[in-house]
């Protein structure tokens, strides 16, 4: 508020009106106003204030000036500095490019001296140098491959029996193999009578319903089971101690009796699947992939238990990998149901087809199914873990002791394909391939016709399968074969 408003505040005068209308009186105040002298010593304070205030604006703003003179008086310095330093660069570069046009000229004029000494030109000089520099190598390369080849000739094989038989050692198991017993102790010639029953009842049911064989004639005290499957086969001996046991033999009970053991021994074999998963690290898998695993706990072959087989090639498949630093899970699984078809009911073909044809039902992934494909080197490896798993299976399966067929066994059996297939009219030659898997028949084209092919497999067939025992399968395949030959002259 400035001071002439201040004054006028103060002494205006006050105005009384009243409510009368026709009469209106003013009158000064009452109360005394302020004097003069007051007035102007508030005016004199004001203007104090007002100064003293300017008065430090002031020094602020001199101060701020001296500031700024003082940083331009530097920056003015420093360039003067970073001027004197730029022109002493710009001598010291000439300088040094003075320094490289004097070596050049020196370098060139001792080219051409060292040129007309040798006579030779640089290039050919350059030539001549690469040329010893290429033979000193060469020679040294030769040497150090020469070296290492003997080098990996005097090692690679004792690296490789110690990689094998570390592998064996990891794959020793002290799993028992287990053979199945396909006879059944009868304590008396009365227990015998009541499983045959009246007329042959009893055990015309028995072998229909279990599906095996009953012979009791063979050996006194027992009864033998005889069937391919071996399931069955301990299906129907469980089935038959207990009947035994409960001496209440009757066709309804053979029935109940045989359906419980199927189940039991189905329990039995899913927790064996199980268990052989869980040795050697596998978890997760289909519950018809574990049911069917755990049927290697009724089937040997060449008297070796499937599972103490399986394991111990898989526990050696993965050491192998691990040692060549290859997919150690896919050589896990390949080894772990590589043998899975042999336990495949009801479908004719080898065990490695049938294998292949279930795994594929599980949406597995494709380099373990050609690992279990290629174990028996029917088609060509695709991968290193295939080869692991052939590896591993041929270390387990051929070690000493671990199948009981001896060489002279083995070649009586192929030599008793042949004879089949030979005893027959029209057969030229035969040959049994592939360790007994398969038999090749050759027929004279004169004697066999080609609607007569499929006849004489199916007779071979069935004479095999009656006469021989074998492990797996036998395929059987007749050529039919006519040549037509003449020479030009």
């Amino acid at each position: 508020m400035s001071l002439l408003s201040i004054l006028k505040s103060k002494s205006a005068p006050t105005r009384l009106f009243t409510t009368k209308s026709t009469v209106a009186t003013v009158t000064k105040p009452t109360t005394p106003g302020p004097d003069l002298a007051q007035i102007q010593s508030t005016a004199r304070e004001i203007i104090l204030e007002a100064k003293d205030e300017a008065r430090e604006r002031l020094s602020e703003i001199e101060a701020q000036a001296k500031s700024l003179t003082q940083k331009q008086q530097e920056l003015t310095r420093q360039d003067e500095l970073l001027n004197r330093a730029r022109i002493g660069l710009d001598e010291e570069d000439k300088k040094v490019e003075k320094l490289k046009g004097d070596l050049l000229g020196k370098q060139e004029e001792l080219v051409k001296k060292l040129e007309k000494i040798a006579s030779l030109t640089t290039d050919e000089a350059r030539e001549i140098l690469l040329t010893e520099i290429r033979k000193k190598s060469t020679a040294q390369i030769a040497k150090a491959i020469k070296e290492a080849e003997e080098k990996a000739k005097t090692e690679s094989d004792e690296l490789a029996r110690e990689i094998l038989v570390d592998a064996m050692r990891a794959g020793a198991t002290d799993y028992v193999a287990e053979f199945t017993v396909s006879t059944v102790a009868i304590p008396d010639e009365e227990t015998k009578g009541r499983i045959i029953g009246k007329e042959g009842r009893n055990i015309r049911v028995f072998e229909k319903v279990s599906g095996v064989d009953i012979s009791m004639d063979e050996t006194p005290g027992e009864i033998r089971l005889s069937s391919f499957n071996s399931v069955r086969r301990e299906i129907a001996r469980v089935a038959l101690t207990r009947l035994i046991k409960d001496g209440r033999i009757q066709p309804a009970r053979i029935e109940e009796y045989l359906e419980h053991a199927r189940l039991d021994v189905e329990r039995i074999m899913f927790q064996e699947g199980e268990r052989l998963c869980h040795a050697v690290g596998v978890y997760n898998l289909p519950r018809e992939i574990i049911a069917m695993l755990g049927k290697f706990k009724f089937r040997s072959s060449y008297g070796q238990n499937m599972i103490a087989h399986t394991l111990e090639e898989t526990q050696i498949g993965i050491r192998l990998a691990q040692e060549v630093k290859a997919n150690v899970d896919t050589v896990r699984l390949g080894c772990l149901l590589h043998d899975i078809g042999k336990v495949v009911d009801d479908i004719e073909g080898s065990h490695v087809e049938l294998g292949v044809n279930f795994l594929k039902k599980f949406n597995l992934p494709i380099a373990v199914v050609d690992c279990v494909e290629q174990h028996h080197e029917d088609k060509e490896f695709t991968s290193q873990e295939s080869v692991l798993v052939y590896i591993a299976d041929a270390i387990s399966g051929a070690r000493p002791g671990a199948r009981h067929e001896n060489v002279e066994d083995y070649i009586k059996r192929l030599n008793r394909l042949e004879e089949i297939a030979n005893s027959h009219e029209g057969v030229a030659e035969s040959f049994a391939i592939q360790a007994g898997r398969e038999l090749r028949v050759v027929v004279t084209p004169e004697k066999v016709a080609d609607d007569q092919l499929p006849i004489l497999a199916s007779t071979i067939k069935d004479e095999i399968q009656n006469s021989l025992t074998y492990p797996g399968t036998v395929k059987v395949t007749v050529v039919r074969e006519t040549r037509a030959i003449d020479v030009a002259k």
